[in-house]
């Protein structure tokens, strides 16, 4: 089996839950926070600082990677451990969130997607097995099937025909799997807001009998309260003996509330893209260096916090360095905001473990400011 996963402890509480992956890479126990590297490099950020954070497992862009550098590269490098320098595991994307967030760019049919190129224009073609083929020469550990992640939102008639479409590439993306005992592959379950299409598509996917399976097409733009209500009911069609992953979030409340309703793994550019624009998560809420406040701030960024740049930096020379546009600045701020999440999915395992997520949630809620204001970021 190229992974496995052990069920430690469930919440009495809720649906939270305490795992553990071991991949062909290693083990890591979950809830787990998946830093970015789209281009094979999680922005700024060196293998040891990722190790000194605590990182068990980043996540690749497969769009990007066949693009630049190209798979056939990175497959001639001995695969994407090898040539990124990174020894602990990887999960890849599919390249089906560009069938997203290049909307204007695409034209979706059954054989695959017809794309241009995000800056040159060019014509790209991206198919189930194109995917497959990109993401088994990258040699990523845990893998994902290709599938439209339709825009938020849809009508009912629109996402009926998508999940058709997702199961057959699904389907294909099985088929096209070259790796089967070394690399991982998940399905992804979509059917919008419509609870029997997420049922439907769960079922299905549940009788291919994939190595775990993602939630799609949440954090694309829709209420709070509408990606609760979807995990609400779509984690309990989810088998229970095997990983269940949220694309694309990774702000702290919204990780607290999907793993109050039972997913294991999470993903975000959040963390960097927000350290370059000056922001910053701490255990007290968000901190915009950027504000005059803290010209005179001799103080770690956050007093809570064990991280290089907290052990080592004021929040005065933080700002100094984001208001000169120095590089080092976006560095230090990407360090903490990942160490920031993975503490924090730490802190998660720590209260499942002890039957008290509920309590810390409430917290960090709390804490956050999160009852007062709707929206993390």
């Amino acid at each position: 089996m190229p992974l496995k996963y052990q069920l430690i402890k469930k919440s009495s509480e809720c649906m939270a839950r305490l795992g553990q992956i071991t991949t062909p890479h290693g083990s890591f126990e979950t809830p787990v926070f998946m830093a970015v590297g789209t281009q094979a490099t999680v922005k700024t950020l060196v293998k040891e600082e990722l190790e000194a954070i605590g990182s068990q497992i980043i996540l690749g862009n497969t769009y990007h990677l066949w693009n630049q550098p190209g798979n056939d590269i990175v497959k001639e490098a001995g695969g994407l451990h090898q040539f990124m320098n990174w020894d602990r595991s990887i999960l890849t994307d599919s390249g089906g969130f560009q069938v997203f967030s290049l909307a204007k760019l695409r034209d979706i049919k059954e054989e695959g997607v017809t794309f241009k190129h995000h800056k040159s224009g060019a014509p790209l073609f991206l198919s189930p097995e194109l995917s497959i083929q990109i993401q088994n020469d990258l040699g990523s550990d845990i893998m994902m099937a290709f599938d439209e992640c339709p825009p938020y939102p849809a009508s009912y008639e629109y996402m009926k025909n998508s999940v058709e479409r997702t199961l057959r590439w699904a389907r294909r993306s099985q088929e096209a799997h070259r790796n089967p005992t070394t690399q991982a592959l998940f399905g992804i379950v979509q059917g919008g807001e419509y609870q029997d299409l997420r049922e439907y598509c769960a079922k299905v996917l549940v009788e291919m009998n994939f190595n775990g399976y993602s939630i799609g097409g949440l954090s694309v733009g829709e209420p709070k309260e509408v990606q609760n209500r979807v995990l609400e009911f779509t984690t309990p069609l989810l088998p229970e003996n095997k990983p269940r992953y949220l694309m694309g979030v990774g702000s702290p409340g919204m990780i607290l509330d999907a793993v109050e309703r039972g997913v294991d793994m999470f993903d975000c550019v959040l963390p960097t893209r927000i350290a370059r624009h000056g922001t910053a998560m701490t255990s007290s809420g968000r901190v915009l260096i950027k504000n005059k406040q803290y010209e005179r701030d001799f103080t770690p960024l956050d007093s809570n916090c064990q991280c290089y740049t907290c052990r080592n930096y004021t929040r005065a020379y933080l700002r100094h360095l984001w208001k000169a546009n120095e590089m080092l600045g976006h560095r230090l701020l990407s360090i903490h905001n990942i160490q920031f999440l993975v503490d924090l999915t730490a802190n998660i395992r720590a209260a499942i473990r002890e039957d008290r997520f509920m309590e810390y949630k409430n917290q960090v809620y709390k804490d956050y400011g999160l009852y007062d204001n709707d929206k993390d970021f």
